[in-house]
């Protein structure tokens, strides 16, 4: 099976950023979120987003427009019927996640393949809640979707090796380099990224160093693009504690457990830069 169709679920951050390399892409993209307000907001991100590469000259107008005519939005995934694949980009928890593809298992055509933006959870459990698991895998995009050139392709226990093929094919041919990755806790990426932010959050937390000097040493130090309080705030505290959830339960190993400061700010709602405020405010 070709990919030309793909379905996205959720029209976030992620989700819209999906969206938009794959139309880029040439494919005809289904995105589809809970509510039109959601569809909306992912819509203009994605047509602000091609804006911005328009005014760089990257795209052309015309570009542009046709990108914008290959993405269909709905808020029912009745609208997926057809895909070839279909991404998830839903709250990582798992719980929702089961329940998403419970759904799209139900939606989908039988020969398409149900993939998981998750960028910690389990592929080999949500590969378990269908009754198609050999056509389930992870493709952990990086934030910002469309600046970010590295998918994690995840195999579930279950993942047969031609869907395998198909989407590290499909992740090339949206310009995208996808690297092979085993179902293990927070993969590769985030098995070594969130342990790192946690870190950080420990030594604001102990008082060594304020958030600025904090992320100064890691840029000027470490020569990170970003500093990892900075990231955070981006990623989202609520999903950098999630993930470190994922990797304490999952591990058992006491040197994942979450900084008490993380815990306390996500209940306090400062979240990063989707709340306005995090470690730095906005």
């Amino acid at each position: 099976m070709s990919i030309k169709h793909v379905g996205v679920v959720g029209a976030g951050q992620m989700g819209s950023g999906i969206a938009q390399v794959c139309a880029l892409a040439g494919l005809q993209v289904s995105l589809c979120d809970q509510n039109q307000e959601a569809v909306d907001r992912g819509l203009a991100a994605i047509k602000s987003s091609l804006e911005r590469m328009l005014s760089k000259d990257k795209i052309t107008a015309e570009q542009l427009s046709a990108v914008l005519g290959r993405i269909h939005s709905s808020i029912s995934t009745e609208s997926l019927a057809q895909v070839d694949i279909a991404i998830e980009a839903a709250t990582e928890v798992e719980a929702i996640k089961q329940v998403i593809f419970k759904d799209l298992d139900r939606v989908c055509q039988p020969g398409a393949i149900l993939a998981t933006n998750t960028s910690s959870i389990s592929i080999t459990r949500l590969a378990a809640v269908t009754q198609r698991p050999g056509q389930v895998i992870g493709m952990h995009f990086m934030n910002p979707v469309p600046m970010m050139q590295l998918v994690e392709v995840i195999r579930a226990l279950q993942t047969e090796d031609s869907v395998f093929d198909q989407v590290t094919e499909m992740a090339k041919a949206i310009g995208k380099t996808p690297v092979d990755v085993k179902d293990a806790p927070g993969f590769v990426a985030n098995r070594i990224l969130l342990p790192m932010i946690n870190e950080a959050v420990f030594t604001l937390y102990e008082g060594l160093a304020s958030a600025e000097e904090i992320d100064t040493v890691m840029k000027l130090g470490m020569s990170h693009p970003m500093g990892p309080l900075a990231l955070a705030d981006l990623i989202g505290l609520d999903t950098c504690l999630s993930i470190m959830e994922v990797l304490h339960d999952g591990f058992s190993d006491s040197k994942y457990r979450p900084c008490p400061l993380l815990k306390q700010m996500v209940d306090a709602g400062y979240l990063g830069r989707k709340s306005g405020r995090g470690f730095f405010s906005y």
